[in-house]
């Protein structure tokens, strides 16, 4: 307030504020102000806001000028003129103005995780009980053999799915993992070994073992009338064919009386070829006289063993816990009488029965969740009882045919521990539930196994399970990996149609299966064949190549300063390039962890950046190292999270030195870019003096002996060599490969 310096009071306003004209108004408005000191501090009264509201701005005539300044000075005061009926205030201090209103993006809707889910045949949205942590079961093997790569289907499968869950996604993944170490084809795998072992100890005559394999032939010959699946026949009639073919020397050399050497070789040859028939008919006739439990404890600890050494040689992650049926048998008889005593089992000769007419007319329960139209397949119902548990008087103990063993009565020649019921061991289903049950509690995130466990074993466990907790979820998302066949035929251990997984890595490294498990939906059926193996090297090759080829780009010198270049079209393309193949990455693994789509997409990047590369290369400039850099260390980072890179690498796949843990590439580097660098200068001399002599033996050291040592020099007319670290075997036969091109082209001309 400045005492007589303050604006006109309000009525000398009302007289203006009357004029219709506006152009009228204004000038009035002009005429008042010029007799009115408005510059200096006054007090703003309510008729000094409506004669400014009348104003949407000040007035463009010159000759107004007092208007024009009025109207500035009540608008740093104010902040503007306000709409008609909208609220005016003062600023919060005389001529600043207010920060204006913020208003976030619009964005895009995030993409949320979906996961095929069993239970419901379809991709389903996933979401934890518990915010980021995520409780998983996953049906381990059954130890009586060895691991396949059956079994590498399934655990590569599933490493690849938990590493996404937790490195790609950042969910707090608790694996849990069962072993079966007590089961029918464990007990009478266990007997047989035995059994033959003892045999085999005995050294019978020629004569016995001649008697005896003919009876074993007998009773196998019994077993091939009763099969009726064509395959398991057919597998059945080669090993009867090989049986008598190895006896026919053995016969031979008894009737001709040749020395005892040959005799010897021909009995260790029928030995071994007989073995299973011959194992067979022992345990047929002895079995029920192995009481000693020791012997069904040795062959699973013996093959439970080498199954963790294949995860680990497969690079498969340990489950954060084990659990195994031996050590877990107190816990499943409390877990069997509480479904009794809720009223879904029953106590049958010494065994329990889960009751699936009971259940399934209950109206919390539903049985067959996952597949239901295989409810009452008898076929696969013996085949999950076991083939100890399908005789004539067991099955004569349950109350409907579709009924399963909790809890089985054992037999003479069976493992036992004491229970309520008589002694007894685990029925199959069982173990699952109670293990998982004790750890994971009524409801788990994730339960995972193979497409062939769903039906009955997985629809049992849900059953048993549900019928313990009294609920409906014990499992909120089922996850089955897809069928592995070899060469597009069923793989089967039980046809003897059966790869090792031992006997895939002497083939192939455990980066390449897993490239090709990579490069197929974890749901879908695999072919294991030469075609699916050439394409997971050729992929590897492809990625490597461009690991190596960056490796040089950023081992070229330079300065500081000279890390960060100009970016040029070429530059914001690239970039542009890299993010929309990172946002389609996202998608795919969004979707179902599509890990097909995102190896695609990665190698679509790779071939944008090989493109870029080149024409740098041909335009003699250098490509910008920083960019490059940032898309390898990018796609080094998904295929760690894969699994695809064992080892802690900085970029690209590790060089490491054979039986060691030595950084190759780290260690020898430095060495053989000297080595290129004085290469280079001897072959610019031998140029300019002529020697053609020194440059058959530079090439020599290129082409003939840096391969042999695993190392390439590639040589660029007009830049630098190229010095790449690879595999010695793949360089010889790149070596090979290009001679033969060579030597046809010459036999052309």
């Amino acid at each position: 307030r400045a005492g007589s310096s303050e604006l006109p009071a309000a009525p000398a306003y009302s007289s203006i504020l009357s004029i219709s004209d506006e152009a009228a108004r204004v000038q009035a408005l002009n005429e008042h102000l010029s007799t009115r000191s408005y510059v200096r501090g006054y007090s703003l009264s309510q008729a000094d806001v409506d004669v400014f509201r009348q104003l949407s701005a000040p007035p463009a005539d010159t000759r107004l000028f007092h208007v024009a300044r009025w109207f500035r000075h009540i608008e740093a005061i104010l902040g503007g003129p306000c709409g008609r009926g909208e609220p005016c205030g003062r600023q919060a201090s005389k001529g600043r103005r207010e920060q204006p209103q913020w208003s976030p993006p619009a964005g895009s809707p995030p993409c949320k995780l979906r996961l095929y889910n069993s239970l419901t045949r379809s991709k389903d949205v996933f979401i934890p009980q518990h915010g980021k942590k995520v409780t998983w079961y996953c049906c381990g093997p059954t130890v009586y053999d060895a691991s396949h790569m059956g079994h590498a289907r399934s655990y590569i499968s599933f490493d690849i799915l938990r590493r996404v869950l937790r490195d790609y996604f950042g969910y707090d993944v608790f694996y849990c993992m069962n072993i079966t170490d007590v089961d029918d084809k464990i007990i009478r795998r266990a007997r047989q070994n035995y059994l033959f072992e003892q045999y085999r100890e005995k050294q019978p005559p020629a004569a016995q073992l001649l008697d005896d394999v003919h009876a074993a032939l007998k009773l196998f010959s019994v077993k091939l009338r009763e099969t009726t699946d064509p395959d398991k026949k057919q597998m059945l009639e080669r090993i009867q064919h090989a049986v008598k073919l190895a006896a026919e020397p053995l016969e031979r050399a008894m009737q001709s009386d040749l020395p005892a050497a040959v005799a010897d070789g021909c009995e260790e040859a029928l030995l071994a070829e007989a073995k299973d028939l011959l194992s067979d008919w022992l345990d047929c006739a002895l079995g029920s006289e192995v009481t000693d439990n020791s012997i069904f404890s040795q062959l699973p600890k013996f093959w439970e063993e080498e199954f963790h050494r294949d995860m680990e040689a497969l690079n498969v992650l340990p489950p954060d816990v084990l659990t195994r049926v031996s050590e877990y048998v107190p816990e499943i008889v409390n877990f069997v009488q509480k479904i009794v005593d809720n009223g879904y089992g029953y106590a049958s000769n010494g065994s329990v029965y889960f009751d699936t007419a009971k259940f399934a007319s209950s109206e919390r329960h539903s049985y067959g969740k996952l597949v239901p139209e295989a409810v009452g397949d008898q076929k696969a119902l013996q085949e999950g009882e076991g083939d100890l548990s399908i005789s004539a008087d067991r099955l004569s103990e349950k109350r409907s045919p579709n009924d399963f063993a909790l809890w089985k009565a054992s037999k003479p020649g069976e493992p036992s521990w004491p229970c309520p019921w008589g002694k007894g061991r685990p029925g199959w289903h069982i173990e699952c539930s109670a293990m998982a049950g004790t750890l994971l509690g009524a409801s788990m995130d994730i339960h995972g196994g193979g497409f062939d466990l769903r039906f009955p074993h997985h629809d049992n466990e849900l059953a048993q399970s549900e019928a313990y907790f009294e609920n409906d979820c014990w499992v909120r998302y089922f996850l089955h990996t897809g069928h592995l066949t070899i060469a597009g035929c069923k793989m089967s251990k039980s046809l003897k149609n059966f790869i090792t997984i031992k006997d895939a890595l002497k083939k192939h490294s455990a980066r390449q299966l897993r490239l090709a498990f990579l490069m197929h939906s974890w749901k879908d059926t695999l072919d294991y064949s030469s075609n699916t193996m050439e394409s997971a090297l050729q992929y590897e090759k492809f990625m490597n190549e461009f690991f190596l080829n960056v490796k040089d780009i950023l081992r070229a010198p330079v300065d500081i300063t000279g890390r960060f270049e100009k970016w040029e079209d070429e530059e914001s393309e690239l970039n542009e390039s890299f993010y929309d193949k990172k946002a389609a990455v996202h998608e795919a693994l969004c979707d179902n962890v599509d890990t097909r789509t995102v190896l695609e997409e990665m190698r679509a990047l790779v071939s944008r950046c090989n493109l870029y590369m080149a024409a740098r290369k041909a335009a003699r400039r250098r490509p910008n190292r920083a960019l490059l850099e940032s898309i390898a260390l990018y796609l080094t980072h998904m295929l760690t999270i894969f699994g695809a890179i064992e080892e802690e690498s900085s970029l690209g796949f590790p060089v490491r030195g054979p039986g060691t843990s030595l950084d190759l590439e780290s260690t020898v580097m430095p060495y053989l870019q000297v080595l290129s660098e004085f290469r280079e200068g001897v072959r610019k001399i031998a140029r300019e003096q002529k020697v053609p002599e020194v440059l058959q033996l530079s090439d020599a050291l290129r082409d003939d002996i840096l391969p042999e040592l695993g190392v390439r020099f590639e040589d660029h007319e007009g830049l630098p060599t190229v010095v790449k670290l690879g595999d010695r075997e793949a360089l010889l036969r790149e070596r090979e490969e290009k001679r033969q091109v060579s030597g046809s082209g010459m036999a052309a001309c």
